[in-house]
């Protein structure tokens, strides 16, 4: 009579569907911070080009060459600033992601060897086959 019990194959789909979701939760809270980090970007642009078009309509012709010469140097601060905010993001999801991975990776091995291993007793429980030691 064999013991093996269909809960072994159940319990690593469990665990396979419970680290998918962790990993779907860690890609969504990348997704939610890039999404935050980018309206703050639109609304920030927004609010400046309107200030900006306040100086420009305010501005005599000879102004605005000046005008717009110095609008250069802040924005490409502002694109380094918005590269490094969006690659510590990435970064923080990819760690997250490469740090689970190997822990879980070891659970599964760990499962499949333990439901070999109860395999092997269920099936020479009934014969006369001799386990090598």
């Amino acid at each position: 009579m064999s013991t093996l019990t269909p809960q072994h194959p159940v319990d690593a789909q469990n665990t396979g569907i419970q680290q998918l979701f962790a990993f779907s939760s860690t890609v969504l809270d990348g997704i939610e911070k890039l999404t935050e980090l980018n309206l703050q970007v639109v609304k920030a642009t927004l609010a400046e080009n309107q200030a900006l078009m306040a100086r420009a309509l305010a501005a005599r012709p000879e102004e605005l060459i000046a005008l717009s010469t110095n609008l250069a140097q802040p924005t490409a601060e502002k694109i380094a600033a918005y590269s490094r905010h969006v690659y510590e993001i990435v970064s923080g999801v990819q760690i997250g992601l490469t740090a689970t991975a190997p822990s879980q990776y070891q659970q599964y091995v760990r499962d499949a060897q333990g439901f070999v291993e109860n395999l092997t007793k269920d099936a020479s429980f009934g014969t006369s086959l001799v386990k090598a030691e």
